[in-house]
């Protein structure tokens, strides 16, 4: 029952700020606990829920090169700008961070700060017009921030 009142908060909190991700995620696992399946899919999107994810999250912002909006000569542009480079800086240091906050998420077993990094997302989201894609991350810096007190 604990765990589907900690559910019911952050649905609140998403709701309350507006951000409908984190809202439509938390209606789906509750109403798989709700209807007994959480057994059979929890464990599912426990080990594989992340990798697709990211897979639909990259293939959605590739659509504009798939069909033809960004051709070849947009992308060399982009790469002789020093929009296009501090891009290409900025992705790396982020997808870095991503990587160092999954495996302090999960390889090191930190995952019980989760709710922090979701009410800190879904504030962000509300007051500030945010989108809530952050926690990996926040959870990146946050571990790098870890190795550096200890």
């Amino acid at each position: 029952m604990d765990a589907t009142v900690i559910l019911m908060v952050i649905l609140a909190v998403a709701v309350i700020g507006k951000a409908k991700s984190v809202a439509i995620a938390t209606c789906m696992l509750l109403m798989l606990k709700l209807l007994g399946l959480d057994g059979y899919v929890y464990p599912v999107l426990n080990k594989s829920g992340m990798a697709w994810g990211l897979i639909l999250l990259i293939a959605a912002i590739m659509i504009p090169i798939a069909d033809g909006s960004i051709g070849m000569t947009s992308i060399r542009g982009t790469f002789t700008s020093w929009i296009g480079i501090s891009a290409l800086v900025l992705s790396f240091l982020t997808t870095y961070l991503s990587g160092q906050g999954l495996a302090y998420l999960t390889v090191q077993g930190q995952g019980d700060i989760m709710p922090a990094l979701i009410v800190g997302a879904v504030a962000a989201a509300a007051f500030l017009g945010g989108v809530p894609v952050g926690p990996l991350i926040t959870s990146g810096i946050l571990a790098l921030i870890v190795k550096m007190v200890h």
